[in-house]
């Protein structure tokens, strides 16, 4: 079992966990599950997404979910390329919270 720790105050490094929000049809609809979905740095695990998302958005996280996407082998101009791997964490707010992703932090 995971110690249960107080919300902790903005740090620099919960930027570095959070990158971006993921917005797509899916996600939206997700939305109305208080669901967010956003890309996470690669090495992030779930308690430092929960411990980012908390101190970044002021909000109670009930459960998140990672998942890894495979980045697609392509090519451009003949030439076969790699794109880069991404993490993207579903995160699960308690009832009565929201974020609103189209704004700032």
């Amino acid at each position: 079992m995971a110690k249960k720790q107080a919300p902790s105050a903005v740090d620099n490094r919960h930027y570095d966990v959070v990158l971006a929000p993921h917005i797509t049809e899916k996600t939206t609809l997700l939305s109305e599950n208080n669901a967010v979905v956003f890309k996470v740095a690669g090495t992030a695990s779930k308690p430092e997404i929960k411990a980012a998302v908390e101190a970044l958005f002021n909000v109670k996280v009930t459960g998140v979910n990672t998942m890894v996407t495979k980045g697609k082998s392509k090519r451009w101009k003949g030439k076969p390329y790699q794109r880069s791997d991404e993490k993207k964490a579903i995160v699960t707010l308690a009832e009565g919270n929201s974020i609103d992703i189209t704004s700032g932090i």
